[in-house]
């Protein structure tokens, strides 16, 4: 992996070669995929191409599952060849196999040859699976923990703007009279090219298990890629709610057609228009990302941008209820000009704003915890997912409608759904709900700044060692590190209403002092070897109580405990600032008068250079962070 790189945002990546040739190869793939099948679309619907005795709609509907059909076909093949061979090289050669497809789609297209077509559109979906692993996978090699979250960023904006551009230009140019299918054919081929042209100037992604036997059934396959996605709970969950959104963003896109004509009036700009509003929304949300995380894989965001997705899709429904009703579909001009539609059209972009926040870590944190050997097959698994849950969210809405369901309240009842699934999944890995109290907290209790958190570090065990200040000193520390920390601290903060059972969620492991509680203390220590076997973080306050004075008090033995058996690298943390806040003891007792300092009081983590197990001791680790404190 690369070490950090010193850059102004994440749009800087464009110009740096490990990620500028990927980013334009996989943006041109995904624009020439929806360039394609949308110009196929409307060529067999407005019935410019030869008879071939199949409906129009049956066409439609078999463009569709012929292009996702191969996700689930081959999707766990795809896995085990981007795990087993050089990235670079596989990028390279899907690139080629989609000059071949379109060179396909040209006869196809000039001879208007619907099986052709139908043939290449399942090319394509093979393109495309054999595609994904390798792009996410690709990111983590080439860039830092600190640039992951803008990397993926990044690609999805670029995802979402190329699908839409892709069918704005096949709507366009099919519509060309006598010309159009040539034309679709001929940009087609050119767009493929280009992405050749890029793909060979992607830097080398080495393999990651080159000695991978290649299993090519792929039911057993795929269960074997869903068990090693279950090894790790929190990456699992991760999946499930990544298949989610797709299963949340489905119920919208299939539904804008229906959704412009029978509910908003108007005609098919209006429903173009609305895929426009949903792409931009989902570009500057999964942009956001990365300003909002600070740079580090947050997932603090994912239950914001769950809240958010469901909150505007319900208000979509009442946003949508009791519009007039023209006489005649209304153009775009007439439709933007109507205020009314002004609130349909915030709701739209700010729902799709809230799922490029919600998904953006949640592929970070995917490729962040997946074990390196076999990331690629574990996201194979989650595009087999993806497509699953997509096909479920499509028979979810026809059974709906069929029952007398409209559109609108469709997406009443999708937001509702999201509100529990979402619950759910956050139940289920209450790390979720933890980041997002600790991104809230450094976000409007406090304004936190934190410096030398390149010094946590992103993989592998150590003890984290902290002066103690306050009572949410944990909290904090959850929001500057980059991977989950388990904390030891004393049983009494857990008797506490709220906090106790944050801490208890958080797996905090309660110390008692030895003469108080021998049992307890033995078995604190237990887990805490467990943890760092486990190659975790631990986090220690050596004071061994929260300062009464704002002073920093003697360090305790407890960490040279750990290191008899655990001889891991040792981190010095400083808290600074937070005497004198709410949650400090500067009065005898915290949390009285909540507003001493008001809200968005400053307060900063100041991370030191970590220290080798054979040069620690108390003293030691207590100079570093008094040191870090007067910094």
């Amino acid at each position: 992996m690369s070490t950090p790189h010193d850059h102004p945002n994440q749009f800087a990546l464009l110009g740096q070669r490990r990620f500028a040739p990927f980013f334009w190869a996989q943006f041109l793939g995904a624009g020439n995929d929806n360039l394609f099948k949308f110009a196929f679309t409307v060529m067999v619907t407005f019935g410019t191409a030869h008879a071939s005795g199949l409906a129009p709609a049956l066409v439609v509907q078999l463009i569709a599952a012929l292009f996702i059909l191969p996700f689930l076909l081959f999707s766990a093949t795809s896995g085990q060849l981007a795990d087993k061979f050089d990235k670079a090289t596989l990028i390279r050669f899907v690139k080629s196999l989609e000059i071949a497809i379109m060179l396909i789609a040209l006869y196809g297209f000039t001879s208007k040859n619907i099986p052709a077509l139908l043939g290449c559109t399942f090319l394509l979906g093979v393109h495309s699976t054999l595609f994904g692993p390798v792009k996410y996978a690709y990111l983590p090699q080439h860039l830092s923990e600190r640039e992951l979250t803008g990397g993926n960023g990044m690609v999805e904006m670029g995802t979402f703007v190329a699908i839409l551009l892709g069918n704005v230009v096949g709507g366009l140019l099919i519509a060309l009279p006598e010309v159009g299918p040539s034309y679709v054919a001929w940009s087609c081929l050119g767009v493929a090219v280009l992405g050749r042209v890029s793909a060979q100037f992607v830097p080398s992604a080495p393999a990651t298990d080159a000695a991978l036997k290649i299993n090519w059934n792929p039911f057993t396959e795929t269960v074997r890629n869903l068990k090693l996605a279950h090894e790790s709970v929190v990456v699992f969950r991760s999946l499930l709610g990544i298949s989610w959104m797709w299963f949340f963003g489905a119920v919208f896109l299939t539904q804008f057609p229906a959704f412009a004509k029978d509910v908003l009036h108007g005609n098919e700009q209006v429903a173009s228009l609305l895929l426009v509003v949903f792409s931009i929304g989902i570009a500057i949300g999964s942009l956001l990302c990365e300003t909002l995380s600070r740079r580090h894989v947050e997932i603090g965001l994912v239950p914001f941008g769950a809240f958010g997705m469901s909150v505007f899709s319900i208000d979509l429904y009442f946003a949508s209820r009791g519009l007039a009703h023209p006489d005649t579909a209304l153009t775009l001009a007439q439709f933007v000009a109507l205020g009314q539609n002004w609130r349909v059209m915030a709701d739209l972009a700010l729902l799709a704003l809230f799922a490029g926040l919600y998904s953006v870590p949640m592929y970070a944190l995917i490729q962040m915890r997946s074990q390196p050997s076999h990331r690629a097959r574990i996201i194979a698994a989650n595009n087999i997912l993806n497509a699953l849950f997509m096909i479920a969210s499509a028979g979810m809405a026809a059974v709906l409608l069929k029952t007398g369901v409209t559109v609108p309240q469709l997406f009443l009842i999708t937001g509702v759904l999201n509100l529990l699934v979402a619950g759910y999944i956050f139940l289920l890995v209450p790390e979720y709900l933890l980041r997002f109290i600790a991104w809230v907290a450094t976000r409007t209790v406090y304004r936190f700044k934190v410096r030398g958190d390149e010094h946590i570090p992103t993989d592998g065990a150590a003890i984290l060692v902290c002066n103690h200040v306050s009572f949410v000193d944990a909290i904090l520390l959850m929001a500057a590190s980059p991977r989950p920390i388990v904390f030891i601290m004393d049983h009494r903060i857990f008797k506490l209403p709220v906090l106790g059972t944050l801490f208890r969620l958080a797996k905090a492991v309660p110390i008692a002092p030895q003469k108080e509680d021998p049992q307890a203390y033995e078995r604190a220590f237990a887990r805490a070897r467990e943890v760092l076997g486990d190659g975790q973080l631990l986090c220690i306050f050596p004071e061994g109580a929260i300062t009464r004075d704002g002073q920093l008090g003697e360090f305790k033995g407890g960490v040279m405990k750990l290191l008899e058996s655990n001889p891991v690298p040792v981190v010095p943390l400083a808290l600074q600032n937070l005497w004198g806040s709410f949650f400090s003891r500067i009065d005898g007792a915290a949390m009285t008068k909540p507003f001493r300092r008001g809200l968005f009081s400053p307060v900063g983590l100041v991370a030191g250079e970590p220290l080798p197990a054979a040069q620690v001791s108390p003293a030691v680790l207590r100079e570093r962070v008094g040191a870090l404190l007067a910094s």
